[in-house]
């Protein structure tokens, strides 16, 4: 089974062949994903809220995200895993972002790491990319920056906005991006953008035209219903499905439905009688 690499998608690109890419946080949906054949697995900041419960990315750490790419490498035999660098562990300087990165490289089996930013990221990018780590940029909504968007609005809808970030997205590909994801922004920009790109566009909210598609493995599976975006497609309801199960299995504890032969195990009848027998003899001579 051939690894995902960065060729691979420069390959894809040229090829017009989508790149398709879901969020991974164990070795479970890691394995499972893998093994359906898609191409990239993002340990996403998103974590934060799909997995412990934030209300947003910004408490996570580059602990987190380590502890649970190392989860996702172990499953992933076929497809490229990438990890978030989350909130302030590439902001406060360029040595500190070389550092994470750094380790989550070494110490995780990412093969390459994400980062929020354009044009004012660049030559972190490039002395990223120059170290030999892949970097994967994000552009759009950026979900560590929600505070200074004042939520998860459309990002780019402006003549000016989406002037910047066309120059954002050329910034990052001439710093050595292999790939950008385009979060929340008119599909039309994201065309444009994807045309003047080498490097494939993978769009969240940013209509089909992009060079690829991601979402939260969560959202397109249906295990949320309290809110979902517009960008999000359900492929299944496992929230229904999960909720079914979890009140059969009750229900059967309850009656003692569960566990029943089949589900047990057995001592030889032989073995069974001596045990027996030695315990009578026991009690007998206790009286």
């Amino acid at each position: 089974m051939k690894r995902v690499t960065v060729q691979t998608l420069k390959e894809m690109k040229a090829n017009r062949q989508k790149v398709t890419v879901l969020t991974a946080y164990d070795y479970t949906f890691a394995k499972i994903l893998d093994e359906a054949g898609i191409d990239i697995l993002l340990v996403g900041d998103s974590l934060g809220n799909v997995i412990l419960g934030y209300e947003d990315t910004l408490p996570v750490t580059v602990e987190d995200i380590m502890h649970h790419t190392k989860a996702v490498a172990r499953g992933a035999a076929r497809a490229m895993v990438v990890a978030d660098m989350p909130f302030m562990s590439y902001q406060v300087s360029d040595e500190k972002a070389m550092e994470n990165a750094g380790d989550i490289m070494k110490f995780t089996g990412a093969h390459a790491v994400k980062l929020e930013g354009g044009t004012r990221i660049a030559g972190l990018v490039k002395k990223m990319t120059d170290a030999g780590i892949p970097v994967m940029g994000h552009l759009g909504l950026t979900p560590q920056s929600v505070h200074q968007f004042g939520g998860y609005s459309l990002q780019a809808k402006e003549v000016g906005e989406a002037k910047v970030l066309l120059e954002d997205s050329l910034a990052l590909e001439e710093a050595g991006a292999f790939a950008v994801v385009l979060e929340k922004i008119p599909a039309e920009l994201a065309e444009l953008v994807t045309v003047r790109l080498s490097i494939p566009t993978i769009g969240i909210g940013a209509g089909p035209a992009c060079d690829g598609q991601v979402l939260v493995a969560q959202d397109m599976l249906g295990m949320f219903d309290k809110f979902v975006p517009k960008f999000v497609k359900q492929y299944a309801n496992l929230k229904a499905t999960i909720d079914k199960a979890v009140k059969k299995f009750i229900t059967d504890v309850n009656t003692d439905a569960f566990p029943a032969s089949d589900h047990s195990y057995h001592m030889n009848k032989e073995a069974l009688e001596r045990f027996m027998a030695k315990l009578d003899k026991e009690l007998e001579e206790i009286k």
